[in-house]
Formats: C-alpha cells, sequence, structure tokens
C-alpha cells in the first residue's frame, strides 16, 4: 500500500495511491492521518474523492512532521570512504520541516554554499508514539519507508563539528514521493546527477538498522507518528571524489530505492 500527501486547488491532502488513482483519505496531509487510531485499516478502506495519477502534485510525505533526525556514517562504504571507523552508536542530527520539499519539486541551492553535495537516503516514518521500544517494539513503530536526498553544503557542515547548519537548508530535502506500507524489505538504493549514476548500494549495507535507530532514538525523546529518520548515505558522494563534484544550479538529481520508487529533482538558485 502507498500513501502520500499530494496538493489539491484548495490545499493538501492524504490519499492512497492505488493502480489506477489517488483516493483521499479524509485528512490534510499524511502526518495527521497516521496519528489517527487504526490508520492502516482506514487507509485500505477509504473511498473518498479520487484524483487521476497523471499531473498529481507531491508535496512531501510528511510536510510538518514533529521531528526529523538524521543519521551520518550509517553505511559501511560510505565510512570507508570518509576515511572513518565504524561507530559504535549512531551519529545523529536533526532538520527542520522549511527543509522538506517534494520527490519532483526544485532543491534550492543553498545561497553562499559552493559545495553542495548529494546523498541518497532510505527514509523511515514513525506511525505510532514510542519511548524506550524494544526492538520489536520498534519494529512495530515503522509505518513504512520512504525515499530522501540529504542535500548538504559540505563548506557549511564542516564549519565546527555540528553538522547541523549544512545540512538543514530551506527547500533543500526531497522526501517521497509515497510512503510504503508493508511493502518488505527495501533494496537497492541509488542516485544519479546529470544522468551519472553516482551512488549504489544495497540497504543492508547499513551499521544501524531502522529498527536499531527507532530503539535508540526512542531512548532519547518520544517519537511520534509522522516523524521521519533519514538512515544515511551509501559511498558515492561528491565531495569525497578526486577531484570533487559538486551540485549547481540546473543539475538534474534521480534518487532512487527499490521498491519504493522515484525523485526527480531540478537544482536552481536558493535564498
Amino acid at each position: 500500500m502507498k500513501l502520500a500527501t499530494i496538493r489539491t486547488g484548495t490545499g493538501t491532502a492524504a490519499v492512497r495511491v492505488d493502480d489506477d488513482a489517488a483516493v483521499e483519505l479524509g485528512a490534510p496531509d499524511l502526518g495527521a492521518f497516521l496519528a489517527r487510531p487504526g490508520w492502516k485499516a482506514g487507509a485500505a478502506a477509504a473511498d473518498g474523492p479520487r484524483h487521476e495519477l497523471a499531473g498529481l502534485d507531491y508535496a512531501p510525505v510528511v510536510p510538518r512532521p514533529e521531528k526529523v533526525f538524521c543519521v551520518g556514517l550509517n553505511y559501511r562504504s560510505h565510512i570507508l570512504e570518509m576515511g572513518r571507523e565504524l561507530p559504535q552508536y549512531p551519529t545523529l542530527f536533526a532538520k527542520f520541516a522549511r527543509a522538506l520539499v517534494g520527490a519532483y519539486d526544485d532543491v534550492e541551492l543553498p545561497a553562499g554554499s559552493g559545495q553542495v553535495d548529494w546523498e541518497a537516503e532510505l527514509a523511515v516514518v514513525i506511525g505510532t508514539e514510542v519511548r524506550h521500544a524494544t526492538p520489536e517494539q520498534a519494529a512495530a513503530a515503522i509505518a513504512g519507508y520512504t525515499v530522501a536526498n540529504d542535500v548538504t553544503g559540505r563548506d557549511f557542515q564542516y564549519r565546527s563539528v555540528q553538522w547541523l547548519q549544512g545540512k538543514t537548508f530551506e527547500r533543500s530535502t526531497p522526501v517521497g514521493p509515497w510512503l510504503v506500507v508493508d511493502g518488505g524489505t527495501p533494496g537497492e538504493i541509488s542516485c544519479e546527477v546529470d544522468g551519472d549514476v553516482v551512488q549504489k548500494a544495497d540497504t543492508a549495507d547499513l551499521v544501524f538498522s531502522p529498527a536499531d535507530l527507532v530503539a535508540y532514538i526512542s531512548g532519547l525523546i518520544t517519537l511520534a507518528p509522522g516523524d521521519l529518520i533519514l538512515t544515511g548515505t551509501p559511498g558515492g558522494v561528491g565531495h569525497a571524489r578526486k577531484p570533487a563534484r559538486y551540485l549547481s544550479a540546473g543539475s538534474r538529481l534521480l534518487t532512487r530505492v527499490e521498491g519504493l520508487g522515484e525523485q526527480r529533482n531540478t537544482l536552481v538558485a536558493g535564498g
């Protein structure tokens, strides 16, 4: 089952994306819908207004999540290319909702950054409130998975040992197009820049699995329905290349996760 948030002429709407149409779920966005008890059964049974698939305008899967956690250095290949040792604990940082855009929206280049990089990521969406989760509770708290790209201003990121300032520029992080519920284990993750394959890996290369991350983060703070966790990027980022390669205005970004779909974004000048 695929769920999404779409933009309509009267605002946004949570929908179930079927093979022939998108069916409204009776909520303004997917974050609000996931906060309802029994949301999964409600989504399966929904029979609201329908929208043709052609031309759907996808908003971020959850437009205004309470929290967006991101994980650095979580693929073995990426850790090794950055010259680091495998971590004992997840490396966490945060984003804010203004950083998020839809799967086919333009991505804004951070003003003042000359080192804008790509980071294809598997994203987790939380489906139920969870605190101090056991591994079993953590797995059960995951509503499903979606695609993300943690577009990063490397020069801002490395101004200090704290990464947030390079990671949460406005309209920089595509998330979507949809949330896949009960879709099994996501497979290969990849990223193309202007038609060149720059990242390709299997999500099995993750050091900390999605359930590991939910369990760990829920020990720090309560995770709520609609919260996002970006699980980290594999090797192949532009900053680690010799010579380095970065994104610029007009760059075309294609991000895929097997079983979850793809994003297509164009880089434009930002504020």
